[in-house]
């Protein structure tokens, strides 16, 4: 969870040498670490392994191959993101996720079919926050919040963080991100104000230069939001640490983050 899934496998192969018997606990462990280094043969493991695989699992695999891109892997990742639905009906991350797998692919019809599936059985999906703590108090965020006492200094530190990327020379905004049929410049804008990049503009505002500044979000943090995140540690000289949904990202001054682009 903290970049160190290689060294989680090199754990399990110790236990064996030392001959520790494994659980299920231990399986998904690894098999995590498989799904957060790309190592998605572990397809293999999982159909040899001697207990029997449950959702967890399977989801396990099917973020890692989402990860990677469904290009080359399109038909698992639509086998396993059917099998985890089938296993758990009523979690909406589930259909989320195949709906995402469909989208990756174009397939704007079967993606919109999967939402509109979720909404008839009575599943929300689960809106993204970002809390970060400041002095004790803990301010939570969604995307495009004005709701904040301190709004106005908020956006005006999100514009400084903009203009001084523009002059380090920018990066490239990850509107693959936005899973929807919509234009480009409609997928920026909707990127601009996601909600960690508003709790590390008050970390930003409201912390002494050089402190870290720790956030935390319900859900996976997109790629447009890591790669903004990686430039602004290294253009404040901030460490920036941020728990998602599956693992922790720690971004150094340097520009770059624990999971080595991979989550």
């Amino acid at each position: 969870m903290n970049g160190r899934g290689l060294e989680a496998l090199t754990c399990f192969e110790e236990m064996k040498r030392e001959e520790v018997i494994p659980d299920d606990v231990t399986f998904i462990g690894l098999l995590s670490a498989c799904g957060h280094t790309g190592l998605i043969d572990a397809l293999d493991f999982i159909k040899n392994m001697p207990i029997k695989p449950n959702e967890v699992v399977w989801a396990t695999l099917l973020l890692g191959v989402n990860r990677v891109g469904t290009g080359g892997h399109f038909e698992l990742a639509e086998k396993v993101g059917k099998r985890v639905i089938d296993m758990e009906p009523d979690s909406c991350g589930r259909y989320v996720s195949l709906s995402n797998v469909y989208a990756g692919a174009n397939q704007w019809d079967v993606a919109l079919k999967i939402r509109k599936d979720m909404k008839a059985r009575g599943i929300d999906k689960i809106p993204g926050y970002s809390w970060i703590e400041v002095n004790g108090l803990t301010h939570q965020f969604v995307a495009g919040d004005k709701s904040h006492p301190r709004t106005k200094a908020i956006y005006m530190m999100m514009e400084e963080m903009r203009r001084r990327i523009r002059l380090a020379g920018g990066y490239l905004s990850g509107t693959g991100d936005v899973l929807f049929d919509i234009e480009e410049e409609e997928k920026e804008s909707s990127l601009n104000f996601h909600s960690e990049k508003l709790a590390i503009a008050l970390g930003l505002i409201s912390t002494s230069p050089g402190s870290p500044i720790r956030i935390v979000k319900n859900l996976r943090v997109c790629n447009d939001c890591h790669s903004f995140i990686k430039i602004i540690s290294k253009i404040f000289g901030r460490q920036i640490i941020a728990k998602d949904r599956s693992r922790f990202h720690h971004f150094n001054c340097e520009g770059s983050c624990s999971c080595m682009d991979f989550w």
